[in-house]
C-alpha cells in the first residue's frame, strides 16, 4: 500500500491482496487487470472501502459454483476482511452498497472449451455470487472485456472514476499481477504450520 498527498486529502494505492478503508475521504486507487475491485460504501456512516483480489490461474468449470471452490475461499476471505473493518469503524451491513469493476481478459486468451470461465470470468461470478447472497446492492460495475481498468474511488462521495489501460499497459500489469500471487503463494507453501490433523 503507498499513499501519497492529494490535493486537500491523501491518495491510498492498494496493490493486489490488499484493503483499505475510509473514514476520512481519501481518494482509493489500484490497477486492475483480471483481477476485481469492491469498492464497498455505507453512505449513511460515511465510510468506505476498496480491495483487490484474484481468485484463480485456472479456467474454472461453469457448472460448479465458483463460491464452493477453494478459489471462492480466498474471495470470501477477501471480502469478509473489507467487510469487517468496516463494520468496525461503524458501517452497518444492511446499509452498505458496492461499485465493482475488473475481472478484464487481458491477455485475450478464449477459454479452451464452451463450458470453461476464463481467470477474469471466475473473479466476476465470484463477486456477483458473493455479493447477492449478502443482499449488498451493486449500483454500479465495469466488468470483462480485454482491457485493464485504473480505478479512482472518491470515499468522501462515493463516486469511482474509471480509465482503461492501453493494451502494452494492461498485458504488463496482468504479468505483474500473476507474478505477485505465484510469489504468495510460493511464500505460503515455505511456511511451517502449527496445524494439528484429527
Amino acid at each position: 500500500m503507498i499513499v501519497l498527498p492529494y490535493k486537500e486529502t491523501r491518495r491510498v494505492i492498494i496493490e493486489p491482496g490488499e484493503y483499505y478503508v475510509s473514514t476520512s475521504g481519501e481518494l482509493i486507487s489500484t490497477l486492475l487487470g483480471s483481477c476485481v475491485a469492491a469498492c464497498l460504501f455505507d453512505p449513511v456512516n460515511k465510510i468506505a472501502g476498496m480491495n483487490h483480489f484474484l481468485l484463480a490461474y485456472q479456467h474454472h468449470s461453469k457448472s460448479r459454483p465458483i463460491i464452493e471452490t477453494e478459489e471462492g475461499r480466498y474471495g470470501l476471505y477477501a471480502m469478509e476482511l473489507l467487510i469487517n473493518d468496516m463494520m468496525k469503524k461503524g458501517a452497518k451491513k444492511s446499509q452498505i452498497k458496492a461499485k465493482c469493476f475488473g475481472g478484464g481478459n487481458v491477455l485475450h486468451l478464449r477459454s479452451d472449451k464452451t463450458d470453461k470461465l476464463s481467470v477474469g470470468e471466475v473473479n466476476i461470478e465470484f463477486i456477483k455470487t458473493f455479493l447477492a447472497q449478502e443482499k449488498i446492492p451493486i449500483l454500479a460495475a465495469s466488468f470483462g472485456g480485454m482491457v485493464g481498468r485504473s480505478i479512482h474511488f472518491v470515499s468522501s462521495d462515493f463516486s469511482v472514476y474509471v480509465k482503461t489501460i492501453e493494451t502494452a499497459l494492461t498485458q504488463q500489469l496482468e504479468k505483474q499481477e500473476r507474478s505477485f500471487w505465484k510469489k504468495r503463494i510460493d511464500a505460503q507453501e515455505k511456511i511451517k504450520s502449527d496445524v494439528e490433523f484429527w
